[in-house]
This record gives structure tokens, C-alpha cells and sequence, in this order.
């Protein structure tokens, strides 16, 4: 008969063994060298939040094309096109000059021009007023947002170029300097082709970008834009 202690050391090295023997059949799952974690869904818009900028509008050659939330672009209808805003908010547009109002839902991206904050349809930059000016100081205040955005992540728009050999300069020198950038076609009459610096988790982070851009690249017109899925 073996002695107690004996039989103890036994009992134990045997425990040690099925439990090592359990740990070589997990799956130990690696992400690939220089892979980006996805960051956390950003947040939904806050329901009365306001920003105050100039309003554009756009139909002609857009409309009847794809909007960036996948739908037909529809210039008579009451919708818009924002750059970071969730798809399917409802935003209010005030008008400062005439004090009009018009609901909107976002369902496109833009205006890629620096110093605009919104892209009205036909329809909503009648309804206000901006048909003749073009263009309009207003007041975006956000009246519904979905409850369950998608995940996104945020980019800054560095310039945009008629020319691809341009943008793909830019693009070169984005990615040496800050490590990721691409060019994206904006299809038109002619096509214009964006250069995005960056891929970061929150609106903030790339801000805190855009800034660094501005005033290491001296390009005064950088800014946020989202990075639909």
C-alpha cells in the first residue's frame, strides 16, 4: 500500500496534468501583427444638441443616386447630407437670417467643403430659403436620433482633388507622416477624389487629428468626417 503523503503527491500531479491537458485544447485566437482593435460604437447623437455653421444645398447631377445610407437620393425631398452625424437623425435647420425652420434626416455625407456644416436637398433649402443665396448661416439642432447607430470610425478630410495623380500624392505623405490615409472618388461631373488621414474610434480623437494636421501640414481646411461602415 502506498504511504498517505506518497498517495497525496500522486492524486495532485495527476489534478496537474488534466488540468494542463484542458488548457492545450483552448483555442487561442492571435490578431495579426499591426492589426487595429474596432473601438467602441460612437455614441448617439444627443437629442437638443445644437451647431451653428453655413448650410449649402445639392440636387443636380446627384440626384437619383445612391445616397451614402444606400437609398436613392431624392432632391425633393426633406433630407440632407451631414459628415458625422448617424444616419436616420432627424436634424431642425433654422434659417438665422429669416428665422424659417425645416425638419431633415441625414442620409448622406457632406458637404466636403470646408466651413459648411450641412447639405440640404432641394426641397429643405426651398422651404428656408437658400435656393438663391446658395448658401446660409443656420442653426442644426437635433430633434430624433436612432437609439443603436452603427459602429463607425472617424477620419479627416485632408483636400480634395480633380486630379488622382494629386490625391495620390497626398495621400503618400498622409500615410508617412500619421500612418493611414486613402483616397475616395466622389463620382461627378467631373469625379473629385478626397484624401482621408486617420482611422480613429471617436469624433475626438480625430479632431485632436485634424488639429495636429492643420498645424503640422499647414492645411487650414482639414476636418472631421465619419467612416461609414
Amino acid at each position: 500500500m502506498l504511504s498517505q503523503p506518497l498517495n497525496r503527491r500522486l492524486v495532485c500531479a495527476f489534478a496537474a496534468a488534466l488540468a494542463l491537458g484542458g488548457c492545450g485544447k483552448k483555442k487561442i485566437t492571435v490578431a495579426p501583427r499591426g492589426a487595429r482593435r474596432p473601438g467602441p460604437s460612437a455614441p448617439p447623437p444627443i437629442v437638443g444638441q445644437t451647431e451653428t455653421g453655413v448650410a449649402s444645398w445639392y440636387g443636380h447631377p446627384y440626384d437619383g443616386r445612391q445616397a451614402a445610407d444606400g437609398e436613392i437620393y431624392d432632391m425633393e425631398t426633406l433630407v440632407a447630407a451631414h459628415r458625422t452625424l448617424p444616419f436616420q437623425t432627424w436634424v431642425r435647420v433654422r434659417n438665422l437670417s429669416n428665422g424659417k425652420t425645416v425638419d431633415v434626416r441625414i442620409i448622406d455625407r457632406g458637404p466636403f467643403v470646408g466651413g459648411r456644416i450641412i447639405d440640404l436637398s432641394h426641397a429643405a433649402a426651398q422651404q428656408i430659403g437658400v435656393i438663391g443665396p446658395g448658401v446660409a448661416q443656420v442653426e442644426l439642432t437635433i430633434v430624433s436620433a436612432p437609439a443603436n447607430p452603427e459602429p463607425a470610425l472617424f477620419a479627416v478630410q485632408v483636400g480634395a482633388f480633380r486630379e488622382r495623380a494629386n490625391a495620390d500624392r497626398v495621400e503618400r505623405n498622409m500615410i508617412s507622416a500619421y500612418g493611414a490615409a486613402r483616397a475616395v472618388e466622389r463620382a461627378g461631373n467631373p469625379s473629385v477624389f478626397r484624401v482621408l488621414a486617420g482611422r480613429e474610434n471617436s469624433p475626438e480623437a480625430a479632431e485632436m487629428l485634424a488639429k495636429r494636421i492643420r498645424e503640422e501640414q499647414h492645411v487650414p481646411e482639414a476636418f472631421v468626417v465619419r467612416l461609414d461602415p
